[in-house]
């Protein structure tokens, strides 16, 4: 398989980033992807404006904001704020050092997977938005404006990027993140970081608007599953 091959030095990764272009993916397929993350983005974002509300109205209730954006890494290795509802108390930070400084096991757990079984920062209405990825509805925002798209990698920060992607790391910076992939519908955290990596690799380098179809139609069923959420 013939690939055009671009390297271009990132100052915020520290590293290069190699974008692989497919001569075989031509520009049909792209523009038809694009084209169809911005209408459903906005077909999402315009049915889903009574269940934003509710849900404003229930995070807002502690008194903190409403909408939470953190640093990921996208396409070509820029960064964007990835935009979800708040699920955790205010000064989490905080809470999780401390709790991880008294609990090796949980610090272990953390490591591997950036995730807790158990979250200490977790807010009660947060554990129902995680449950059931309500929390990402912000990210159809990012999708609108090409932050993202509706399938692809799960979006991570510049640590992640470096420390379990290593020499991956182009094939994740070479499309955009996704609001679902090839890791929600294979379990989600169940699944080590490792092979996440695998997954998105494989992503990266073979996706279509077939697979994209596929993990559309199997997304819904892995979240009411509720399999690998924390």
């Amino acid at each position: 398989m013939l690939h055009n091959i671009n390297i271009d030095e990132n100052s915020h990764l520290k590293l290069k980033i190699i974008t692989i272009k497919n001569k075989y993916i031509n520009i049909l397929g792209i523009t038809t992807k694009r084209a169809t993350d911005i209408a459903l983005a906005l077909l999402g974002i315009i049915l889903a404006l009574p269940v934003f509300a509710l849900i404003a109205v229930l995070v807002a209730l502690d008194g903190g904001p409403v909408l939470y954006s953190h640093q990921r890494i996208g396409k070509n290795g820029q960064n964007f704020g990835c935009l979800k509802f708040r699920t955790m108390i205010l000064g989490a930070q905080d809470c999780l050092d401390e709790y991880l400084a008294c609990n090796p096991e949980e610090r272990q757990e953390w490591e591997q997977h950036q995730k807790l079984m158990f979250d200490p920062r977790t807010t009660a209405i947060g554990q129902f938005l995680r449950k059931t990825s309500l929390d990402e509805l912000p990210q159809l925002f990012n999708v609108l404006v090409g932050d993202m798209s509706f399938v692809g990698p799960r979006p991570v920060t510049q640590a992640e990027l470096l420390h379990f992607y290593g020499r991956k790391a182009r094939f994740y910076t070479s499309i955009r993140p996704g609001i679902t992939g090839p890791w929600q519908i294979s379990g989600r955290s169940e699944i080590g970081y490792s092979q996440r990596v695998l997954l998105d690799t494989r992503y990266a380098m073979r996706h279509s608007l077939m697979e994209d179809l596929v993990i559309l139609m199997r997304t819904p069923a892995a979240i009411l599953s509720g399999r690998g959420a924390r």
